[in-house]
This record gives C-alpha cells, structure tokens and sequence, in this order.
C-alpha cells in the first residue's frame, strides 16, 4: 500500500497517512579512481575496435576546422547543447571560438560506410571524424565528447593523442520504453529522457500512451478520450489506484507536447515509436466510450491480469473497426515514425467468453478461442497500418491464435527468451526485451525493502549486462534479431528517485548490449564508467 484517504460524510476526502515500509533510495555508489591501466578512456558504450594511445592533453575544447560544412557545424551545437543539457555545470566538450589549448575537428564523409558507422582518427593536432549518416555523425560527436568529459574529470581517464576508434552499431533498433499511462510524466521530464538516450546511442523511444489505467493521447475528433481517459479521480468512472490519494491524477498529451517532443528526438535521431494498446488494456477507452462493449455481454465476465474486468475491445462489434480507424488516422499524423505498436498483450483467455456478438463471430469462423478472435483484429489493423505507410509493432502474443502476416511486422519478445525463439524460428522479426533481464521496473534485489516489482525475479546490473540477447536462438534464426529494448513500467515508480534507482545505472547495460559486440563487453570495464551515465 502507497497511499490511503477517507471519503467523509459532508463528501469531502482527506489523506491518511500510512506507514511506508519502503527503504529511502540511498545516493548511487560510484567506482573509486580508475587506473589507467585497467580502463583508460570514458566511453559508454563501448566501441566496437578501440586502438588508441593516450596523451597528457590538459583536454581544451575541440574546435571544428575553418570551412567545415554548416551541417556538420550544426551537429556540433546540436552535440554540444545535449551535454550542457545533461552536465550543466561541466566545461562544454566543443567551441566556435578557437583557442591555444584546443584541437581541430575534421570531417569527412564516408558513403561507403554502413548505417551507423563512423571512424575517428587522432593525431596530436586534428581529431578526423569520418561518418555515413547523420547518427554515426552523432555517435562519434558523443564519443568525443565522452573521452573529453573523462579527460576533464580528474579520474584518471586520458584523451587519446593517436590511434583510432572504428565503430558501429550491433543493432539497428536500441531502444528504451516508457510506461505514461501509470504515471504522467510532464514533457521535460520525457524530453530529458530522450537526451539520456542520444547519449547512450540509443536511437528509439518507445512511448507507450494508453493502458487500463488511463488514455493520454489527445485526439480531436474524439475529445472525450482524453477528457474522461485521462484523469483517474474518486468520483470515477476511472477510479484512483497506483498511490494517486485523494486528488486522483490527471494528464493528457495534445498536439504542442508531441510535435515539441518529436522535433526534439530527430534533432538527436532519435525516433519515437507511439503505442495504443488494443485490444486488451482498454480500461479507459471503454470508460471513455461506453459504446464500444457490447451490451449484452455480462458484467465482470472475465478479468485481466491487473484486476481489471471485461477491458478488451470487442472484435465482433462494427464499432471497433471505426473506432481503431480514427485513432490511427490522428496516430500517423501525430507521429512520423514508420513504427507503430499497437499492443496485443494481456488479453484473457476468457475474454468475450458472454458476448453474443463474440459468439456468433466464433462459430461464423469456427473459431475456438479468445485468441484467434483477437489474431482476426490484429490481421485488420495490420491491414490498416499497411494502408496508412506504417509498419506494425507488437508484444509477442500478437502471434497467438493463428498470428498477423510476417511481413511488415515486428514483435517484441518479453515473456521469456524460449518465446523468441521459438517466434525467430517461425520467421517473424524480433526486438528482445525480456522480462527477466531488460524490464527496469523489476526490483534491483530479493532485498525485502527493494522497491520495484517481482513478479519476473529480480534483476540485479550484473545480471541485465550479461543477458545474451541471442540466447537459446539457432544461429540460423539469428538474423531474425532486429535490435534489443528496455523497457521502463510505472506502476511502483512514484518518485524520480525511485526512477533514478530502479532505470540506471542498468539502462547503460541494456545501451551496451545494444551496440557493442559480444565479444567487446567487459563487466569490470562497465562497472568503472558508470558513473559516465547521467540520471533523470
């Protein structure tokens, strides 16, 4: 329990204070001084080849060469406000205005270079950055900026003086979820999110907008989505939960936070993915829109996995397929990704078990269960995604009940590392975000004052930063694996500093995982640049 309050006679409400049996979340323990022996430049995460020698520079500044093209120098403010951003008190790692102690920066294109790639070189002088995109302009510009900040920070980093990083993603999808129907989260705080990642070199955010407990999309043509969606009060329909106390809570995304959110994450390519999930998790839609149940169902027929009843969509009802149509229409408009998630998890196997409508549906397609009516919807929206220019992106089950079309389909494998092989195996393109390894609302220990959850174990840093992400696939399904996610559920997060404490340093594993080989990761090399990360 996080919070209670008294409903009194006159009807107003009061909070009560409650005995909280959770631990103070202690500061973070840094790495003591590192020795130049055993790590001796800051990057996170690794690069893929490092072969540098280092120099006693007093790390200046590093100064684009005269004539350097204004895309470049562009990249340059857009690197360089990231890290005042997330280090405001620290010197800036790049400068416009030349001086003795700094080193010239030099680009040059590279397009015979993969999406990705890029190359430093150094000398004494000129630092060459070399690049065949606009992110490994931005992974190598980060780099750098890494190398200087350790440089700079007294704890025995250096800054190479010659010898090179060659360097590419393991991964072409690196991303990070957030859960903002749990919790709202303001748009600085998702904002700051972002930087974090472009930092990591993690370039997708996955924004998952609507669950059971709220709807946080705003969408014009349906204005009381939001307007009943989004606020979670004692007087209903949405009812408080999750520690929200007497005053309940309320928030909501329109088009002036996405549209400042979007231009944000391209600035520092960084794609954000939205999620609507349908058809299961649909508590506020169905609160919002009433007319989407069908009538005859019977109350309470079946209940999900977090307490909620009859919170599906109905396949068999005509309003649904509108209903999905109008979303996605303010979806795609909203969001220029090519991605879009539409959910698919959760759905009770007794799900429309009463409707009459769902009835008649099943015996017109002989079909058996919950989940082959559900594999019906998700085939539809496939269709109306492939329609609109867009891609579908799904938890696993949406291969259950007979599955959607393999093509212009992505799934995320989170229940269990069997599960993706066995859907790699089946030929559907994966992103691995296991439960057991890359969920960072799973408490960090067994530690009975631990906040975070357990339903999946726990999962301590050492163990999400040597989860094999390919792990019990065949190799001959291994191309199957697009990129790995972590991904971040709200429901036992009510403070920053429970954010701080259960997302790093263990998103910087997950960052590692996604970009640097296997063969290339180091635990006791890790361990000594986490305090590299910054934090919310």
């Amino acid at each position: 329990m996080s919070s209670a309050y008294a409903s009194l006679c006159d009807g107003s409400r009061v909070d009560v204070d409650i005995g909280d049996l959770r631990r103070e979340i202690p500061e973070p323990v840094l790495p003591g001084e590192v020795k130049a022996e055993t790590v001796a430049y800051a990057l996170l995460p690794w690069p893929r080849e490092v072969e540098l020698n280092p120099s006693r520079w007093m790390a200046g500044s590093l100064v684009a060469e005269v004539g350097s093209p204004a895309v470049d120098l562009a990249a340059i403010g857009r690197v360089d406000a990231l890290f005042h951003r997330l280090f405001p008190l620290d010197e800036r790692p790049f400068s416009f205005l030349p001086q003795r102690q700094d080193r010239l920066l030099r680009f040059l294109s590279a397009s015979e270079f993969s999406a990705g790639e890029y190359r430093l070189d150094f000398s004494p002088d000129v630092v060459s950055l070399r690049y065949g995109d606009a992110g490994a302009r931005q992974s190598g510009l980060v780099a750098l900026g890494q190398l200087l900040r350790g440089a700079r920070s007294g704890k025995g980093f250096r800054f190479p003086e010659g010898g090179h990083i060659s360097d590419r993603p393991r991964f072409s999808w690196r991303g990070c979820h957030l859960d903002t129907a749990r919790r709202f989260y303001p748009p600085s705080d998702i904002a700051r999110l972002i930087d974090i990642l472009a930092y990591l070199r993690m370039n997708i955010f996955h924004w998952h907008l609507t669950d059971d407990e709220a709807w946080r999309l705003e969408i014009e043509s349906l204005p009381q989505l939001a307007a009943v969606g989004c606020r979670r009060n004692p007087d209903g329909p949405l009812l408080p939960v999750l520690g929200d106390g007497a005053d309940g809570c309320e928030g909501s995304y329109g088009r002036r936070e996405i549209d400042g959110l979007v231009a944000h994450a391209a600035s520092l390519c960084v794609e954000i993915v939205p999620e609507i999930d349908v058809p299961g998790h649909c508590s506020a839609v169905l609160a919002a829109l009433p007319e989407l149940g069908d009538p005859d169902e019977a109350c309470r027929s079946y209940v999900s996995a977090q307490g909620f009843f009859n919170n599906a969509l109905n396949p068999a009802l005509p309003a649904t397929e509108r209903f999905l149509e109008t979303v996605l229409d303010a979806v795609v408009a909203l969001f220029p990704s090519k991605h879009v998630h539409v959910g698919g998890d959760e759905v009770p196997a007794e799900a429309w078990a009463t409707s009459p409508l769902a009835n008649a549906m099943m015996v017109e397609g002989g079909f058996e269960t919950a989940a082959e009516l559900q594999a019906v919807l998700m085939r539809r929206i496939h269709d109306m995604l492939r329609r609109r220019g867009r891609l579908l992106v799904g938890w696993d089950e949406v291969a259950n009940g007979g599955g959607i079309d393999m093509e212009g389909a992505l799934l995320m494998a989170w229940r269990s590392p069997a599960i993706a092989a066995d859907l790699a195996a089946r030929g559907y393109d994966l992103i691995v975000t296991p439960a057991q390894a890359y969920y960072l609302d799973i408490a960090c220990s067994t530690d009975w004052n631990e906040p975070g959850a357990s339903w999946a174990g726990s999962t301590s840093l050492q163990q999400a930063y040597f989860h094999e992400v390919g792990a019990g696939v065949p190799e001959a399904h291994r191309h199957r694996l697009r990129g790995v996610q972590a991904c971040i559920w709200s429901e036992l997060i009510e403070t920053r500093e429970h954010f701080n404490h259960l997302v790093f340093p263990r998103l910087a594993a997950i960052a590692e995982a996604a970009w640097t080989p296997p063969d290339g990761k180091d635990w006791d090399r890790f361990l000594q640049l986490t305090w590299l990360c910054p934090r919310l």
